[in-house]
């Protein structure tokens, strides 16, 4: 194992660290005081060889995922402290993906104990600016599996039932109603109900309104083009419409979606929902039953998602995943994604 020196560069630099992975391929090492040690040799300042102090089985390990614009050095031993009463690093380990700018950097820890983890895990990460994913394990990119999806607020960056009412006239009712519900305050499928009642006699032109202006959330379209190509199965389970969840659907080449379906006569919503009501059980059962259909095993299975609503469907996958998510579902997550866009849910996947 190589040690380089690293006192005369400087630590807090993200150019340094990235130029060691990016130009070097650098790819596992640890960090004491001012020297790297590094299991492969890197191009600039070689010492002399030195074994690199790693644990045989990573079996032992937990993974702790820490990605951030401008990663450096300084930032992954300040972690370590942070972290010390909860897990000790063993190494850290680079990890990047083929069509996902940049990379991102797993730490192998022992744990210590895991009481109270999250929240200090929640405290580390807006302290020193960085996104830590702590996980024991997760479905693997090298094997087929599904991925199941919220729609409002996760692959689109709006709530859509809000910015009908918005043009409805009826906005700001409907927003605070939608608002409590994704915090858990109100049952979904009575808050639902509610907030579709205040649209009675809007047009159906509205409809095309928002969906010809939808944001798409920021790297969803490369997350679903990756998983395909790792032969993964993608679909959409969501509370909202079937209006936008299947031009979703199309648009990004999902397989399946299922969503709400608005009643409307004559060009006009009657403020009804047709059919059976997509609540948190229902999320969870279409998850269930899209591996069943497609042959995925459990271990291949996550759900992602950002309101109270999607919680039951999160803890029914083998990953469940906020998304810039609300802070009761942060907290019950598996793991959270508290900035960035979707695709970096890549590299949790590459860790293993």
């Amino acid at each position: 194992m190589f040690e380089l020196k690293i006192s005369k560069c400087n630590f807090l630099s993200h150019i340094f660290l990235e130029k060691l992975v990016s130009t070097h391929g650098l790819q596992r090492f640890t960090l004491v005081d001012d020297a790297l040690y590094s299991a492969q040799p890197v191009t600039d300042g070689i010492h002399n060889e030195k074994l690199l102090p790693v644990s045989g089985d990573d079996k032992e390990h937990h993974n702790l995922l820490i990605f951030s614009e401008g990663l450096h050095l300084q930032q992954l031993q300040l972690i370590t402290f942070a972290l010390q009463d909860y897990c000790e690093v063993n190494s850290f380990k680079v990890v990047q993906v083929q069509g996902v700018a940049g990379f991102s950097i797993c730490a192998k820890v022992l744990m210590k104990k895991t009481d109270g983890i999250k929240n200090k895990i929640e405290e580390t990460a807006k302290q020193l600016s960085v996104e830590l994913c702590w996980f024991k394990r997760s479905p693997t990119l090298s094997e087929p599996g599904v991925l199941l999806m919220d729609m409002d607020s996760t692959v689109i960056a709006v709530e859509c039932i809000d910015e009908i009412a918005e043009l409805a006239g009826v906005g700001e009712h409907v927003s605070a109603v939608t608002a409590r519900a994704m915090k858990g305050e109100l049952d979904f499928a009575e808050s639902l109900r509610t907030r579709v009642a205040c649209l009675q006699g809007a047009n159906e032109l509205i409809l095309q309104q928002v969906r010809d202006a939808l944001p798409l959330m920021a790297g969803v379209a490369n997350l679903v083009y990756i998983l395909k190509k790792h032969q993964w199965k993608v679909a959409i389970a969501s509370g909202g419409f079937t209006y936008f969840a299947q031009y979703l659907q199309q648009r990004l080449g999902l397989d399946a979606s299922v969503a709400n379906e608005l009643e409307i006569v004559a060009g006009k919503l009657t403020g009804k929902v047709k059919g059976r009501i997509i609540d948190a059980e229902v999320k969870a059962e279409t998850l269930v039953s899209l591996a069943t259909q497609w042959g995925i095993p459990g271990a291949q299975t996550i759900a992602m998602g950002d309101g109270a609503n999607d919680l039951v469907m999160m803890n029914a996958a083998a990953l469940g995943v906020g998304l810039h998510a609300k802070p009761v579902v942060r907290e019950k997550a598996d793991i959270a994604i508290r900035r960035g866009g979707l695709d970096v849910l890549l590299w949790v996947l590459a860790v293993n």
